[in-house]
């Protein structure tokens, strides 16, 4: 028997975390695992980093660029992270948002912060803790993808970072990648039965009760 899809509105679902604790693996696995959320592409004026690709990972632009898009309020919110400036195109956004389609994003606080002014209610927002300041730094060398001088800075950044936990609707201690995979897909799927945003319903009730 077909399952009975209710129409729906899409979620903005934040992922936020200090560089290392896991958040871009968490993202990349829950796209690959649930085929109803994409993933919020961002402008960014920082340059791409090896094996990153254009319109896929970011949309690379330069500064001009960038501020052209302010001044044409097609942002929904944009900050500067570690000298890099970065922004989330608006109308590409509503748009699946409006057709049921999840949108994930991968940002930090102040991205989170900039979001929830504009568009609070179609936000649910996941804050992961590294299991401990030790580990943080471990993830962050075994990476391989910064200096010395810049995972000193990155983790100089994540105490700062961390006090922002309790901004968000949900946190989650990472000290398993399949166990924090598994939280993350439960409250994504609570959160899209909430009845606010099954529009559908009203009319699905008229049917079953006339």
């Amino acid at each position: 028997m077909k399952k009975k899809q209710i129409k729906r509105l899409g979620l903005m679902l934040i992922i936020s975390s200090p560089s290392g604790a896991g958040k871009t693996t968490l993202a990349r696995k829950l796209l690959q695992e649930d085929t109803n959320i994409e993933l919020s592409i961002s402008v960014t004026t920082r340059k791409p980093r090896a094996l990153e690709k254009n319109k896929k990972d970011y949309i690379f632009i330069n500064n001009k660029e960038f501020d052209k898009l302010i001044k044409n309020n097609a942002l929904l919110e944009h900050a500067k992270v570690f000298g890099n400036r970065y922004g989330t195109p608006k109308n590409p956004i509503l748009k699946k948002l409006r057709s049921g389609i999840d949108i994930l994003f991968d940002i930090d606080w102040q991205g989170t912060q900039a979001l929830k002014e504009k568009e609070s209610k179609k936000i649910v927002s996941v804050f992961i803790l590294p299991p401990s300041k030790k580990d943080l730094e471990k993830r962050l060398i075994s990476r391989g993808q910064d200096s010395d001088k810049e995972v000193k800075k990155r983790m100089a950044e994540a105490n700062s970072e961390i006090t922002h936990w309790p901004e968000y609707d949900y946190v989650i201690v990472n000290d398993d990648i399949k166990e924090t995979l598994k939280k993350l897909k439960s409250i994504l799927n609570a959160e899209r039965l909430k009845r606010n945003r099954q529009t559908g319903l009203t009319d699905f009730v008229r049917k079953i009760t006339s």
